[in-house]
């Protein structure tokens, strides 16, 4: 699918990012990659990769502000013309005093939008500025992590309110980014992806519930999730996936 392709990882200082960037680095099909961080302060191990990378462009981007969205895209289009990949990988589920909601009793608007925020309308924000770097006639994909629990038909324990609800609107915008997309350019398929409990900081708090079989290492993730996006075809536009390929009910 990718040759000579030039990749973007929005939120590569940790996490699945940073284990996309570091795997995308060592794959010659891709020419250039380019690595967004919210803060230096947070982004030591991705700077030290572009010291030795110099395919690896990093950029300051906090997907929350359109204005840097915007600047972000503009830098990108002022070194390439076209983009084949781009993994949106920003997502909050608890910081500092935010955590997911056990309970009515526990919602808080400004919670609420800030899940929203980060969460979702990030992404669509991704969608609308990138929409020029893929109008072209090679095979292309943006994806965005969501998760499984953003899934309203599989929703049977609750809770966690606000992060469900804005992984639920991340999948209806990309959903509808994607019949967009394939008037625009396309050649670009736009999915949503759930990437598996990984044994990052956004899951730490959480493993004690998950079987160690289902705790996955980011580099497994990685390429699982690779994997998927690999074997999409033209009918996949607009869909939620599992790392394993299976598709999810919204």
């Amino acid at each position: 699918m990718f040759d000579e392709a030039n990749v973007l990882i929005v939120g590569a200082n940790r996490g699945i990012g940073l284990g996309f960037v570091q795997q995308l680095l060592g794959d010659g099909r891709f020419a250039r990659v380019f690595g967004t961080y919210r803060s230096l302060e947070s982004a030591s191990e991705l700077m030290g990769l572009a010291n030795q990378f110099d395919k690896l462009i990093c950029l300051p981007l906090d997907i929350t502000e359109e204005v840097q969205v915007a600047e972000c895209v503009g830098k990108i289009r002022a070194d390439v013309s076209k983009l084949h990949l781009v993994v949106n990988c920003v997502g909050v589920l608890h910081d500092g005093g935010l955590q997911p909601e056990k309970s009515l009793r526990h919602i808080n608007s400004e919670n609420l939008l800030h899940y929203f925020q980060v969460n979702s309308i990030g992404s669509i924000l991704l969608a609308k500025h990138l929409l020029p770097l893929f109008k072209h006639k090679e095979r292309a994909v943006f994806a965005s992590i969501s998760a499984k629990v953003g899934s309203i038909g599989d929703n049977q324990l609750g809770g966690w309110y606000g992060y469900r609800a804005s992984k639920a609107a991340l999948n209806m915008f990309m959903r509808t980014a994607a019949i967009e997309y394939a008037r625009s350019c396309p050649k670009a398929l736009v999915v949503t992806l759930h990437p598996g409990t990984t044994d990052t900081r956004l899951s730490l708090p959480f493993q004690g519930n998950v079987k160690p079989e289902k705790l996955f290492s980011v580099e497994r993730t990685v390429t699982q999730l690779m994997g998927v996006i690999e074997q999409l075809t033209d009918g996949d536009s607009g869909q939620f996936f599992s790392w394993d390929g299976s598709r999810l009910p919204w």
